[in-house]
Formats: structure tokens, sequence, C-alpha cells
């Protein structure tokens, strides 16, 4: 949702916006390995709601050959600065020549904090992680920063305001002829599985009128376990309002789908994808009375991707991340060692 609000802050400043979206090889030479693939990513981009275009596979190195391209009169970037692998301002050129425009950074989120709490999954109101998880071992690596300190303490420090949420919500009421379509959930780190789904359904109507329900973080823990959500209510709030399929978001929705809820929305479709449907406090079905009117709809995505694997991929590039700089290590010492070995035979 940081990114969401770049865009919308870019947005604002022009008629038409255009994503320049980096390839994995990109990313991987000048930041480390991404967490999404370029395809995902791209997908990603495009469903948010204030991107006309995207520029798929755009340099790291913003040039004003790169603008005139794609007939751009300026580019917009937060105000923290980015640099190339050698220490390079990435958006020199187009600074001297007047073609730059700043935004202000979302306080209290970044991909690092984000990518901190699952490595850890800290979280101030959950408690129950289980201990065999793979990365329970590795917590101690993850947890500290080059000064031994965690860089991740007090995760979690956005505050939302009723002015965030207004910027992000779209204010269209349904209109006669829309078909009200209802879903719930966690939608934990707001991924290209979620946006897949929400693009099924929206195509299930002509004139659809989707309402994302998002659960408490305390029902979300308790039917997901382990330390989930990674993403408290608010910061789930602003990443659903911002993609496009989205009319309107219900916060702490119930767990149970009631007729009370059905009716004061006027609700004509309830879908959900196929994960699993875990029963309600009392062993009942959440989509009981969904099913019994006739209008609950089992929806396949076609992505697989769930917050769980994306967990586990930020385990995996970490793993892979500390194994190879113990190999540069490893190969760094031997040549020491040996240029040792070599002044003394001197």
């Amino acid at each position: 949702y940081g990114h969401s609000n770049q865009l919308r802050q870019a947005r604002a400043m022009g008629d038409y916006l255009i994503v320049g979206v980096h390839t994995d090889e990109e990313i991987a030479k000048h930041k480390g390995p991404p967490v999404f693939t370029q395809e995902e990513r791209y997908k990603m981009v495009q469903a948010i709601k204030w991107v006309d275009e995207i520029a798929p596979g755009a340099p790291y190195v913003t040039t004003l050959e790169t603008l005139d391209k794609y007939n751009c009169d300026f580019c917009v970037h937060g105000d923290d600065i980015t640099l190339t692998v050698d220490g390079k301002d990435t958006y020199e050129e187009v600074k001297t020549a007047g073609r730059y425009r700043e935004c202000k950074r979302t306080q209290g989120v970044s991909t690092t904090d984000l990518v901190g709490r699952m490595l850890l999954m800290t979280k101030a109101h959950h408690s129950n992680i289980d201990e065999d998880l793979d990365y329970r071992k590795h917590t101690d690596n993850f947890g500290k920063g080059p000064k031994g300190h965690s860089p991740w303490t007090g995760v979690s420090q956005f505050l939302q305001t009723s002015q965030k949420i207004i910027q992000f919500a779209s204010g269209k009421e349904p209109q006669p002829g829309d078909t009200i379509i209802y879903v719930a959930g966690a939608f934990d780190l707001f991924h290209i599985g979620h946006v897949d789904f929400l693009e099924k359904v929206h195509q299930l109507a002509e004139k659809p009128y989707i309402i994302a329900g998002l659960h408490f973080d305390q029902e979300v823990n308790r039917y997901k376990g382990k330390n989930y959500p990674i993403m408290n209510i608010h910061e789930r709030t602003l990443s659903v309002l911002a993609c496009r399929y989205v009319s309107e978001v219900v916060i702490g929705a119930p767990y149970a789908v009631t007729a009370d809820l059905l009716d004061h929305f006027r609700v004509t479709l309830v879908c959900h994808g196929m994960t699993e449907v875990v029963p309600d406090k009392d062993g009942s079905d959440p989509y009981e009375e969904p099913k019994k009117r006739g209008i609950f709809q089992l929806v396949d995505s076609g992505s697989n991707l769930t917050t769980d694997l994306i967990v586990q991929r930020i385990i995996k590039n970490r793993l892979e991340f500390e194994a190879r700089n113990q190999k540069k290590e490893a190969k760094e010492l031997a040549v020491l060692e040996a240029m040792k070995r070599l002044d003394e035979k001197r």
C-alpha cells in the first residue's frame, strides 16, 4: 500500500500515469533478488486503480530517452533516494533536466519492514509462534542488523487516519443495474493471487460492484494460526482499496456471512476462492446463509500463490543470500591465507 500511495500521489500530479516496472535481472543486480517475478509485478501494478499503463522492462536508471519514448512530461519518485549498484543517483539525468517530481513516502511501511515481519513473524498482538517452524532457528540472524540489534523492533508503526481511507476509497455508491458481489477474507500481503481472484469475480457480471469484507486481526489469527496476519487491519484495508476491481471495503467484517449483512448491502452474489473455509467458532459453516439463498459461488483464480508461499520465498531468498555470502567469505579467506603463506615463504 506504500507503493499504491506513491502511485496515487503521482497520478494526482498529471493526467496519465505510466509506471515503469523493472525486470528481475535489473532488480537482482542493483538491490538483490525480488520477492515477486516480473510477470507477477507487471500484473500487480496494472491492477492498481491509479495506473493507466505499465512500461515493462523499464531500465533501473531513468533517462530522458525513457521519458521521451513514452511521451512523458516528467517522472515521479518518492523522497527516498535510490542508487545504482555503484552508488549513483538513478534520477540524476532527469533531475538536471528539470523533469523530476517528488512525492511523500508513506510512513510506517517499507518492503524491508514487511520482509522483517515475515522473517521474524513478529506482531505485538500475536504470540503463538510454532516453535518447530524452519525459520525459528534463523531468527537470531534475521533479527539483527550489523550493530547487533533488531532493525525490525517495533514494526507496524503505521497509523490509520480517516483522510488516508478517503484518499484511497472510490466513493462510488452502487448504481441501479449493478451486481453487488461480496467477498471476504484476510487479504494479507495483498498479492497476485488476490488480484487474480478479484479479477475473475469482476468478470462474473456486466456491471460488478465488489464489496470486500476484511476480517479483524484476531479473527484472522484464529483461522490462519501462527503469527498471521502479517499486515494489520488498517494496512490491509488500504491495500485492498487500491485495487481497481474493488468498489468498497467492510473493515472488520463478521466471519459468518449473515442475513443482516446480505440484506444491508443488498448482495446479489457471494464468492469465495478455492482455499479451505475454516468453520466458525461454533463449528458452523460461515457461508451457510448465502448457500441457503442459492447465491454462493466458488471462483478459481487460477493462481496457487498464497501468503504462506510468499513467506517461504522470502526465507529461501534470505538463506540463499546467506549461503552466497558464506561462500564469498570462505573464498576471500582462502585467498588471504594463500597470500600470507606466500609472504612467509618470501
